[in-house]
Formats: structure tokens, C-alpha cells, sequence
């Protein structure tokens, strides 16, 4: 039996009996120790893409959510990823919604959570990023503070990113989480506006990007891009866990952010949408429902030019990014080592 389908048919089952949270918690220990590798293959092209100055082996990152802290940063390389996103992280320590807080939904390949930005806080992350020994380039995603009040919002961020930002290769300015009250609202163009143009006026140097939901509007998702292209920020990731229940094969009757299969074409509409809304040079990074090579490869098609993974890699184990990045080579996906975007 292959390691992959061991991971499936025997420890994923075991996994799955366990309380999602605790499972979580117990994976990232493991990575975090150096149990957990994809020991019999490091996937690699043949030429690596650069992008704005951050060179990368392959397209396939890890998502911000799991390891919310940077606890792992110097074991993900071992697992198959060309970089990793740490957070959210606030500017204040935060213990997060009370549990349960995240629920596995089986049947659809999915995952529903409301953590509410549990985390440790800027100035540990700063310490943990200082100790760090990092192979692959490392995003620091950034969110605002529960106890900070809305229209405090830019100089909570604003506490992050000078702390966070030097330590950092980009950093993502996530308005769009559904599990912070009020946090969306930060999306519409005005508040938008003053959040970036703070951090723009901290370091113009730090690639700086910006988080959306998929639940948003064209003509919300144009004010985005419009606001990306006139701060000229390097780009966006697209997209967060939508508070829709698309195809599902029943009600979960739980609120909180889904990802996973069913947001697979609610993430691909907005990548396509942005691609075509924002000039060349702004990077995508798509993220959301990516569970298969063809759902990889469509987002690379729609115009993504980095990619990231979370519940597909909960579901297909240690060796689902050396099995996504070996099926994008025997598709033909081909990086273009000249290409480098500011």
C-alpha cells in the first residue's frame, strides 16, 4: 500500500474520529517535530517562477489557517510546499470563538469553521518568525483585532504589518474572514483605502496583497481591484471560505466560513472575474477548493499565478502537493523562469 492510500483508507479514518480542532491540533504538532514528511518524492519543476523578487519552485502553497502561529515554518518544505502562509495574526493575543469551532463535513470534501483569528499575537509571531530557520519563502497574513473597534481598523493593522512586514517575503491584509463581526465591511472601497494606503505609507518595499471573499460582487470585487491597481499593491488572494452552503448534500445547520469542494467554483468565478479586471502585473494567488490536480491546473487556466491549499490537503494527506505538482508537469503547466513581477 502506498503511502498515499495509507493516509486514506487508514490514518484519515482514524484522523476523522477524533474532534476536528484536536485533530488539527495533533497534525500540526506532528509537522511541527519533523513526523510528518513527503519523504519519497520533493516535488520541483524544471525551472522555478519568480514573482515579485520571491523565487518559487512550484506553484503550491499552504493557505494561512493552519499554522496560525509559525510553529512549523522550518517543517512545511518537508511536506511538499514551494512557500507557507502564516496566520491570521492580530495585533493582540486572542483566545478566538468558543468550540466547537470547526466541523468536518465528509460527504462533500468540506470543512466549516469559525475560529475567530485564535492566535498568539503580532509581537510572538515577530519572535517566532526571528527564530525561524525557513527554507521556502514564508507570507505573514495579518487581521484585525477583535477588541479593536472599526474605525481603529488601519492602525490595528497598521501594528502588524511595521512589526510583522520586515520579517516577512509579502503580507496579506485579510478584510475578508467571515468569523470577525463587522470584519467584511472593511472590503467596501473607502475603509479599504485607508487601511492600504496606511501600510503603503509604513513600506512601499514589502509585496503587500489583499484577501477577498467570494461572496462578493462584481461591482464589489471591481472597487478591490480598482483600489489593488491605484495603491499599486502586488496583488490578491482569492479567495477566503464563503458563508454560502453551495451543493451541499445536506443542511449542517452550522455558521462559519466553508471551504473545500463546494467553494471550488464560487473561488475559480473570482479569479477569472479579477484576472480580467486587473492589468498584468497584479499577482493572483488562488486559493479555495482545490482538492485535485484538474482543480489546480483550472486555477493556473482562469489566471492564478501562485496557488494555495488547506482542506485539500486535510483531506489527501502528506503526499497531495508532491501528487498535485507531478500531475501539473504531466499536464504540460509550464512556469517561465524570466518571469518577474515587481
Amino acid at each position: 500500500m502506498s503511502e498515499a492510500s495509507f493516509y486514506r483508507q487508514v490514518l484519515r479514518p482514524l484522523l476523522f474520529r477524533l474532534d476536528p480542532e484536536v485533530a488539527h491540533k495533533l497534525g500540526l504538532w506532528a509537522v511541527a517535530n519533523g513526523w510528518v514528511k513527503a519523504t519519497d518524492s520533493e516535488p520541483s519543476l524544471d525551472a522555478g517562477k519568480t514573482l515579485f523578487g520571491v523565487k518559487f519552485a512550484h506553484p503550491v502553497g499552504l493557505a494561512a489557517g493552519f499554522d496560525k502561529d509559525g510553529v512549523a515554518l522550518d517543517h512545511w518544505a518537508d511536506l511538499g510546499f514551494s512557500f507557507v502562509e502564516v496566520g491570521t495574526v492580530t495585533r493582540h493575543p486572542q483566545p478566538g470563538n468558543l468550540p466547537p469551532r470547526l466541523f468536518r463535513l465528509v460527504n462533500d470534501r468540506a470543512l466549516i469553521n469559525r475560529m475567530g483569528f485564535n492566535n498568539e499575537g503580532a509581537d510572538a509571531c515577530a519572535q517566532r518568525l526571528d527564530d525561524s530557520d525557513s527554507t521556502i519563502p514564508v507570507g505573514i497574513n495579518i487581521g484585525k483585532s477583535k477588541v479593536t473597534p472599526i474605525e481603529e481598523a488601519d492602525q490595528d493593522y497598521a501594528y502588524s504589518f511595521r512589526l510583522l512586514a520586515p520579517r516577512a517575503d509579502y503580507v496579506v491584509v485579510n478584510v475578508s474572514s467571515p468569523n470577525t463581526p463587522g470584519l467584511r465591511g472593511l472590503q467596501d472601497k473607502e475603509p479599504l483605502l485607508k487601511i492600504l494606503s496606511a501600510l503603503k505609507d509604513i513600506d512601499t518595499n514589502t509585496p503587500l496583497f489583499v484577501k477577498v471573499a467570494p461572496d462578493l460582487s462584481e461591482a464589489a470585487l471591481a472597487d478591490v481591484a480598482d483600489v489593488v491597481q491605484t495603491l499599486g499593491l502586488t496583488g490578491i488572494v482569492a479567495t477566503n471560505t464563503t458563508l454560502s452552503r453551495p451543493d451541499l448534500s445536506s443542511d449542517p445547520q452550522q455558521e462559519g466560513g466553508l471551504s473545500g469542494a463546494p467553494l471550488t467554483r464560487l473561488s475559480d468565478q473570482v479569479i477569472a472575474f479579477l484576472r480580467r479586471h486587473c492589468d498584468a502585473k497584479t499577482v493572483l494567488i488562488g486559493v479555495g477548493g482545490i482538492m485535485s490536480v484538474d482543480d489546480a491546473a483550472r486555477k493556473l487556466e482562469l489566471g492564478a499565478d501562485l496557488l494555495q491549499v488547506y482542506t485539500g490537503w486535510v483531506y489527501g494527506g502528506p503526499k497531495f502537493v508532491p501528487e498535485l505538482v507531478r500531475g501539473l508537469q504531466l499536464s504540460g503547466w509550464s512556469p517561465s523562469p524570466s518571469s518577474d513581477t515587481a
